[in-house]
């Protein structure tokens, strides 16, 4: 068979990809190996002490994973000699400056000879330290643009987003950049690098005040939560994300800048086989809690669209737009694509809820004493005042009363209702972190997507093997046949 079009690009092609540990990173670099064993060298960089850290990282939560088997039976016992010879594990950290590798030498040969960086790095936690975000997010997408453009090949840098950094708009969310100081808030503007210093400055008091860690950590947190409200977003985590966007348009200079938004990523729809998840994600909280017998009730209004898309597609995405976006000086301005199912396919909430049913009813959870859990229907809160509600009447107040009552009669219970308050606020803060998200109302446009993939078409790509638009998934088969499986097959 004649080779497809984004397999004969890749021929020879160094990357650099951050972030390789993650789960979008690591379905990206099994699908260039599948596809394209020829790539010059994949350079990953891994969080480590050394590069010999970075290599046991390499093959202990990348190489060793499940998601390879396809790749291994193919090369038998050829398949650690590929490996050894296109995949380097590089020790480095996208916080510091020049990605804090040490090795002069191999920092040198890596600016000789990359010609694309992916930048998958990043921290996804909601409630992330101030610090640890700001670091990751926002200033080490900087980082590793600064280092792309000292590579003397570059041609693209590709950055990895989310859908999510338009906040809580509603309506139509468009494919639009980020100008530097934009603002989702009437406050004004937003100073990123008055945000660092901020940051530096609240850090340096408490460590100087010799505050304990855990309270340093909580202060960070809090402030991170104060900052991005402040500006108009809901969390720390794509409050720092859009700071990052607005970073790399601004100074990425004349190299082509392409960014893609994801939105809730989920496990393998087709490539390199249906099913294949790493940790409980977003949504799957929900479906795990329920299946487990531990949830009730869901958050969301019925007819509002749930936006999942598989990680292949997402990868898909990404491999395609480096082929046409390559070199290109006329698209050196920055090109956003949303990678989303709620305008092409959606999947309402009343549905997804309706498809764990399904198949929790005929698939019961085993829990450890062997006993089989039933679940119920559910009870769908369409806003979030009646979710509160129902909580405080139904659990708190009552518990809080019987735990008050029995203080007065024994103190041993006094540790218990301490325990309790604590649980209760947690749950409730739970609930306020993924409010924004339950109850999301906007519909991302992907105009740019459908672009790419009429370019893609005009360009003889394969668009079986490169797949990413939504309309071709079912939702039903998707989630009952493929998505719970997988994600309860890595619960075991």
């Amino acid at each position: 068979m004649e080779m497809d079009h984004v397999a004969k690009f890749l021929r020879g092609k160094t990357i650099l990809i951050t972030g390789a540990t993650g789960f979008l990173a690591k379905v990206f670099v099994e699908k260039i190996l599948r596809l394209q064993p020829n790539v010059n060298k994949l350079y990953l960089l891994l969080r480590a002490l050394d590069d010999k850290s970075a290599t046991q990282r390499l093959h202990d939560e990348i190489i060793s994973t499940g998601l390879f088997r396809v790749l291994r039976d193919k090369w038998s016992w050829k398949f650690d000699k590929l490996i050894t010879s296109k995949v380097i594990a590089v020790a480095g950290d996208i916080s510091s400056e020049n990605l804090g590798i040490t090795d002069s030498k191999l920092r040198e040969r890596m600016w000789r000879e990359i010609e694309i960086v992916v930048n998958v790095a990043g921290t996804t936690e909601f409630n992330e330290r101030y610090d640890i975000a700001l670091g990751i997010n926002t200033f080490g997408a900087l980082n590793v643009l600064n280092y792309a453009k000292k590579c003397d090949k570059i041609k693209l840098f590709l950055h990895i987003s989310t859908a999510y950094v338009c906040g809580e708009q509603q309506g139509t969310i468009l494919e639009k950049r980020f100008y530097m100081g934009e603002s989702l808030s009437k406050t004004g503007n937003v100073n990123i690098f008055e945000e660092k210093r901020m940051m530096e400055e609240k850090l340096e008091q408490l460590q100087c005040d010799c505050v304990p860690n855990n309270a340093i950590k909580s202060a960070m947190k809090e402030l991170g939560l104060q900052r991005a409200k402040l500006n108009g977003w809901p969390n720390t985590y794509v409050f720092t994300k859009a700071m990052g966007e607005m970073l790399l348009g601004n100074f990425k200079g004349d190299l082509p800048l392409v960014i893609l938004r994801p939105t809730m990523i989920t496990s393998t729809y087709k490539q390199p086989f249906p099913g294949w998840i790493e940790g409980v994600r977003t949504v799957d909280r929900i479906v795990v809690s329920y299946g487990k017998g531990k949830l009730a009730y869901f958050l969301g209004e019925s007819n509002s669209s749930l936006d999942l898309i598989p990680v292949d597609m997402v990868v898909n995405a990404m491999a395609v737009a480096m082929e046409v976006h390559y070199a290109d000086r006329r698209s050196s301005r920055e090109t956003i694509y949303h990678i989303s199912s709620s305008s092409r396919n959606p999947m309402i909430v009343s549905d997804f809820r309706k498809f764990m049913r399904c198949y929790f009813t005929q698939n019961p959870w085993v829990d450890t004493n062997g006993k089989m859990v039933k679940v119920g229907k559910g009870t769908l809160f369409s806003t979030p005042g009646i979710f509160f509600l129902y909580m405080q009447l139904k659990y708190v107040l009552p518990l809080k009363v019987f735990c008050l009552i029995n203080i007065l009669c024994c103190q041993r219970f006094k540790k218990m209702y301490t325990d309790l308050d604590r649980k209760i606020k947690y749950i409730l803060r739970l609930a306020e972190f993924y409010k924004p998200y339950t109850f999301f109302t906007g519909i991302f446009d992907d105009r740019n997507l459908e672009e790419l993939q009429r370019v893609a078409q005009e360009r003889s790509i394969d668009m079986t093997e490169f797949n990413f638009d939504s309309k071709s998934i079912d939702w039903e088969d998707y989630i009952i046949n493929i998505h719970i499986p997988g994600l309860f097959k890595n619960q075991n």
